[in-house]
């Protein structure tokens, strides 16, 4: 059964249409998929964008986090370089395929983008075959504080490995679209975000205990939110809601809407990609990340 808390958070994955815990000393948690997730196969080949990698270092990293360590999915220029660093929030279908080619994309401009798996500790999202059974088995176990944590010890490990850690940027999909908000309330050294479709009001709960309504007033780093006027998951009136306090404030935080864009429309890979929207918004979002110094 479903507690008013959690609620809101299914609502917005239906308009979207197993890892080992342990000692970080003797197990690495997580998973970087090969392919899509199974909840959202068969995936619309005809619009799939497919990033070649020739050029970058790309592929599984291990990154440290306190009790563990945990995979992730990194991709960065070739050669000696300190890169501006981009953490890459996945959706609520893990570290598959699409997040890898976000990193690889990121990449192609510069950027070392890095995916840590953020579900380890809960499970593996990639091998459900139903978003229901994704929310129910791992998303509605992820605390907060936990993924803020995680964040920052990805943060601290691409400054190790090649980033340079005083241009850091984050940007995050649906459940990670409300993370990015989050983040950028939770580090001081955070340079700019951009959030996709992240819910941005809800009720609190014990694991959630804030969203980025609530926090609009710690905001450290200016965050560009990008949102669907048809999304059935996160209504218009919570964006337009969202985008007044920013300005009320005095945020250098945006909020934009694509009126005829749907939940989740620059995943290329699903039926609610809307090409218009994510030719206008993508170059948008480097725009952004570089005009705040990522």
């Amino acid at each position: 059964m479903q507690t008013g808390s959690q609620q809101p958070l299914q609502q917005e994955f239906d308009s979207l249409s197993p890892a080992r815990v342990a000692n970080r000393r003797e197990f690495v948690a997580g998973l970087v998929a090969s392919g899509f997730a199974l909840a959202v196969q068969p995936v619309a080949a005809q619009s799939v964008i497919k990033t070649p990698a020739d050029g970058l270092v790309a592929g599984t990293v291990e990154i440290p986090a306190g009790d563990i360590t945990l995979r992730g999915y990194r991709a960065m220029p070739a050669g000696k370089g300190s890169f501006p660093v981009v953490l890459v929030v996945e959706e609520i279908f893990g570290v598959h395929e699409w997040i890898q080619d976000i990193c690889r994309r990121l990449a192609k401009v510069g950027y070392l983008a890095v995916a840590p798996d953020l579900f380890a500790r809960q499970g593996d999202p990639t091998q459900y075959d139903t978003i229901p059974k994704i929310f129910e088995n791992v998303i509605s176990k992820v605390p907060d504080a936990q993924v803020m944590r995680d964040l920052d010890a990805a943060a601290a490990w691409a400054g190790k490995n090649g980033g340079n850690a005083a241009r850091l940027g984050i940007t995050g999909f649906c459940w990670g679209g409300r993370i990015t908000w989050l983040y950028a309330a939770h580090n001081p050294k955070l340079k700019a975000g951009v959030a996709w479709y992240g819910r941005l009001v809800s009720a609190p709960s014990e694991l959630s205990p804030k969203h980025p309504i609530d926090l609009v007033g710690e905001i450290k780093a200016p965050v560009l939110g990008f949102y669907g006027g048809k999304d059935q998951g996160i209504p218009v009136d919570s964006v337009e809601k969202m985008g007044a306090a920013l300005k009320a404030a005095g945020s250098r935080s945006e909020v934009r809407i694509y009126p005829e864009a749907d939940h989740g429309f620059l995943a290329d890979y699903r039926p609610s990609f809307n090409p218009a929207a994510a030719a206008d918004a993508w170059p948008k979002a480097l725009a952004w990340l570089q005009q705040h110094g990522v």
